[in-house]
Parts: structure tokens; C-alpha cells; sequence
């Protein structure tokens, strides 16, 4: 089941919204979130919205919704799937009129069934590619024009076997994986994530998890990360909207276990789920 929200109303399936004139098609003037809906718990959903809107400002939109009325939408939109239901949430902000610089924006809310991934582990390895630096383009917006950054780092690893890839910064040092943030436990038992550094989006369901990990006496550094920190990790897992924690089992050809701390991590995150 697919619903869209938009004009004020709610529409089933993918429901048209940009024409061939408007700003965020020719010039890239868009920026969405991603939220979720399991089994009717909202984990973090006003974070997710508030950062929707901060986005949008960053790429010079203004949303015509407040996090309020978007907080009110996505729970209309929820009740009407079944209970059960595992959604993913999806504001959208995008330019439409403007030559150059954007003039006025739009809105559409997207909700959709996205069961929430196995955790089963998932392949990854070192990407050719980097993320641009906060100087080259805004990444400090989910902006959708870096986007298809991420989906050449995919294609990249799915051509060598591999369902992820780890990219680096442009310092040369660990950004995230893909499609999401990253964790390591080191050699000395240490758990540690990348430090942001305005090369990527130190990521909402990253925070929660590093609070999580802090209520059971954990500490998570973070820092600067060299690659050949992965070579000899413990185990290695990433945290994100969609799948919220998933352990990598294999980088780089060495296999890896699903270790105590990801197992762990996941567990927290959905005892936390359910109190939302």
C-alpha cells in the first residue's frame, strides 16, 4: 500500500507531483526525511521533522507546513493501514517555481509499507568514491542531490560482491557507510563511530543509539577513523532510519560475527520503540 499526501489531500499510489519546469527537476531543489511507523510506534518522528525543515532551509526552501501539522499528517496517514503495519515515512520539500534560486516550495508526504529488515547481516566493502565536503555541497541537508553519490558507491560495491560500501571523507578518513552511519568494536574492545565533521549526517537514529549504549555503562568515542581501523574490527554495524541497527558480517572478504554490542544496540532501540 502506497499513500500520498498532497494539495491538502490524500491520494493512493505514486501520485504525480513535479513538472518538467519546476526548480527541484531541473536543478536538483529538493530535500526529503525518513521516518517510521512500527506496529503504530513512532520512533523520534518530530526529530526526523524538525530536521526536514531545517533541510529545506539550508537548500533555500521554506516548507509550507509546520512540524506540528506534519506531526498530525503522518499520524492521519498511519491510521489508515492496518495496525500491524511497518511504514516508512517520507516528507518531501521541493522547489517549484524560481529560474536560479528557488521561489516557492511544495509539499508531499509519502507513507508506504517497508517491513523492518532481518538482523542478518549484510556485506560491505571500501568504496573508490568520498564524500563531498561541507564547501563542495550541502551536507548539512538530507538533500536529495546527494543522492546519486550514494547510489554510484552501491552500484560500485554490488559490481564487486558486496551489498555496501564504506565511504570515506575527502580527509581520507571514515565517513559512514552508504545509506547509513557506522559503528565499529577495535581489536581492544572500544566501541567507536566516525566523528561528524560536516562531511556527513550525523544521523538521528546514530544519537539515540549512542544514548542507549550510554544507559548500560557504554561509551562510544567518536573520532577520526583511518580505513585500516575496519581491517581488524570486532564487529562492525551501522545504524539508520530505515533498518535501525544491522550488523555487517562480512567486510572486505573476512567474514565477522553479529557481535554483543550491535545485538545489543538493536535491542535497546526497540525496548525505546516501544515506549515512544
Amino acid at each position: 500500500m502506497f499513500l500520498t499526501f498532497i494539495n491538502d489531500a490524500w491520494h493512493e499510489g505514486n501520485t504525480p507531483i513535479l513538472g518538467a519546469m519546476d526548480h527541484a527537476v531541473w536543478l536538483g531543489s529538493s530535500i526529503f526525511d525518513g521516518a517510521r511507523s512500527i506496529r503504530g510506534r513512532l520512533p523520534d518522528l518530530r526529530l526526523h521533522l524538525e530536521r526536514a525543515i531545517r533541510s529545506a532551509e539550508l537548500l533555500g526552501l521554506n516548507c509550507p507546513y509546520t512540524v506540528e501539522q506534519m506531526e498530525k499528517l503522518c499520524r492521519e496517514g498511519v491510521a489508515k493501514f492496518p495496525s500491524d503495519a511497518e511504514l516508512y515515512i517520507r516528507p518531501l520539500i521541493f522547489g517549484t517555481d524560481g529560474l536560479l534560486i528557488p521561489a516557492k516550495s511544495g509539499f508531499a508526504l509519502t507513507l508506504f509499507d517497508a517491513p523492518l529488515p532481518a538482523f542478518s547481516g549484510f556485506s560491505a566493502c571500501l568504496s573508490r568514491l568520498q564524500r563531498p565536503g561541507p564547501l563542495m555541497a550541502p551536507t548539512d541537508a538530507k538533500a536529495s542531490c546527494l543522492y546519486p553519490n550514494t547510489t554510484r558507491a552501491l552500484r560500485d560495491a554490488k559490481e564487486r560482491g558486496y551489498d555496501n560500501a564504506v565511504v570515506c571523507d575527502v580527509y581520507g578518513n571514515v565517513a559512514e557507510f552508504a545509506t547509513a552511519n557506522l559503528f565499529f568494536v577495535d581489536k581492544a574492545g572500544q566501541v567507536l563511530t566516525p566523528i561528524a565533521n560536516g562531511c556527513f549526517l550525523s544521523g538521528i537514529t546514530r544519537a539515540r543509539v549512542i544514548g542507549l549504549l550510554a544507559t548500560q555503562g557504554i561509551k562510544v568515542e567518536e573520532r577520526s577513523v583511518s580505513p585500516d581501523e575496519l581491517a581488524d574490527a570486532q564487529e562492525i554495524f551501522n545504524t539508520g532510519n530505515f533498518a535501525k541497527v544491522l550488523p555487517c558480517t562480512r567486510y572486505e572478504g573476512r567474514d565477522l560475527p553479529i557481535g554483543p554490542i550491535a545485538t545489543l544496540a538493536r535491542k535497546l532501540y526497540l525496548e525505546f520503540m516501544e515506549t515512544e
